[in-house]
Formats: C-alpha cells, sequence, structure tokens
C-alpha cells in the first residue's frame, strides 16, 4: 500500500474516474473491531459496510476480506479515521498506525493507496444520536463503528 497526502489521494481518484468508476473504503480502527463504509462511484456518498472483527492474529483474515471487497466494489484506496492529537501521539494513533502496517506486511495490497483523515468526534458523534434508542450494547457497538466510518469517509 501507499500513502498520499489526503488531496493527493482525491486527485488521482478524481483522473481514474474519468476511465473507470472507482471507490474508498472508510476504516474506523478500534481495539477490537474496524468499521468498514463504502463511497458510491461518484465518490459523493458514504454509505455503513459492515464490520470486521479485529485480533493480531487475523490480519491475514482480515486481508482476504479487503481483497474480496476491493474487486467487488471495484475500490482504488482506503481512507484510514486516524485520531490527529496534536499534543502528543495518542494509544489510538499507534494502534492506527500499527494495524495499517500488518496489512502492508502482507503484501497484497501492492497497488492500493490510503491516507488518513481526522477521525475526532466520529464515534461520539453516533453514539450521541443513538442514545435515545436504548439499544442493545453489542448492536449499539456494531452500528457506531460502522457509521464513525461512513464519518470518516463522509467529509
Amino acid at each position: 500500500m501507499k500513502y498520499l497526502k489526503p488531496l493527493n489521494l482525491f486527485r488521482e481518484l478524481l483522473k481514474s474516474n474519468e476511465i473507470k468508476k472507482s471507490r474508498l473504503l472508510g476504516l474506523d480502527v478500534g481495539d477490537k473491531y474496524v468499521g468498514l463504509a463504502v463511497s458510491d462511484v461518484k465518490n459523493k456518498i458514504a454509505s455503513p459496510l459492515s464490520v470486521l472483527p479485529r485480533k493480531k492474529t487475523n490480519i491475514h483474515l482480515m486481508a482476504g476480506d479487503f481483497e474480496s471487497l476491493i474487486s467487488e466494489l471495484n475500490l482504488t484506496g482506503f481512507v484510514v479515521g486516524y485520531p490527529f492529537d496534536r499534543q502528543k501521539s495518542s494509544p489510538g494513533a499507534v494502534q492506527v498506525k500499527l494495524f495499517i502496517d500488518d496489512l502492508c506486511k502482507t503484501g497484497k495490497f501492492e497497488e492500493l493507496k490510503y491516507t488518513f483523515w481526522d477521525e475526532c468526534f466520529t464515534s461520539k458523534n453516533v453514539d450521541f444520536l443513538l442514545k435515545p434508542l436504548n439499544l442493545h450494547p453489542v448492536l449499539s457497538k456494531t452500528i457506531i463503528d460502522k457509521f464513525a466510518a461512513v464519518g470518516i469517509l463522509q467529509v
């Protein structure tokens, strides 16, 4: 995988979309789960997709899931939520970088590009909206992870 600054990723996407319709995948990387959202073919609207369980031992399974999504949805890149903190490096930031490093080490995504986008308050915003619904905690967590990925991708 190749890192690009956000503006450069979107410029490349615009160029590639003139030839073929390609999409982006939004990732909200957490301790236990990775929330996924996908853009439409015009890259204007993000929709929740799914949640993948995350463990250190299942990175190759996750890589396989990503490979399937890349071919099924014609994905050209990932927009990865990153907790930017100007004061210090947070544990969440380290966790996101390690996840991306592990995906890169699988060697399955050489052509794929990715960028980081500030995920500040994405999960909190969704949680705030879901509170009045009194959902079961497991269902609530799944919805939060997917819609946090939408928030990351939609900006």
